[in-house]
């Protein structure tokens, strides 16, 4: 396993880390909602992301990647904007991840791999369009939930001192299938530990 595919697979641990030290039952689901998100993200399933049950009906995006900020308002434009990434492979790292009643704020590394071509149509000036680069930038990520602990949108605010770029050999690169087989078996791994429906937060039978 090469260091990148071992990134997208220890990246929700410092998610599960805070989820075992909550106990209010609101801030767990948006951790469990949270957690649930990034799996399906990785793994493409964009419909489930924006399900009535992980999403509020109008969602909000602000996002400052690259040279090119946007604002992304509806469920159909969120799945564009997901869709726009292609084959870019996309994970976090070196979280630093708070929640409260408001959702969660997380401060940290923002990871692509991908095509040069791929990064400059994101707005990242990589020199070369033929090769593969990493780049990486701290960011912070400031998710708001709803009292359903339903997401209710992203802002993604890119520290721009912090950004740099690394090319890649062809030997290290992992696929954005790949990418997509691990997700889905991490996301199949929380569907069996947590239980069915496990991110829905209903305060009757919480306070029933």
């Amino acid at each position: 396993m090469n260091r990148f595919e071992q990134a997208v697979y220890d990246c929700m641990k410092p998610t599960e880390a805070l989820l075992e030290r909550t106990t209010n039952p609101l801030h767990r689901k948006i951790l469990l909602n949270f957690w649930r998100h990034v799996h399906l993200e990785g793994a493409g399933l964009y419909d489930d992301i924006c399900s009535d049950d992980m999403m509020v009906e109008t969602p909000v995006y602000r996002v400052t990647w690259g040279a090119n900020p946007a604002v992304i308002e509806g469920r159909e434009a969120v799945k564009a904007f997901y869709n726009s990434v292609g084959e870019a492979v996309l994970w976090n790292s070196d979280d630093f991840i708070a929640v409260n009643d408001w959702g969660i704020a997380d401060e940290l590394t923002f990871n692509i791999l991908a095509p040069g071509e791929v990064l400059q149509a994101l707005g990242y000036g990589v020199p070369d369009a033929g090769k593969h680069y990493h780049v990486e930038s701290r960011q912070a990520f400031i998710w708001p939930y709803d009292s359903r602990a339903r997401l209710k949108g992203e802002n993604l605010y890119e520290d721009k001192t912090s950004l740099r770029w690394t090319e890649v050999d062809e030997s290290e690169l992992i696929t954005a299938a790949r990418v997509k087989e691990i997700q889905k078996a991490l996301l199949g791994q929380l569907h069996a530990r947590f239980g069915e429906r496990f991110w829905v937060y209903e305060p009757e039978a919480v306070t029933g």
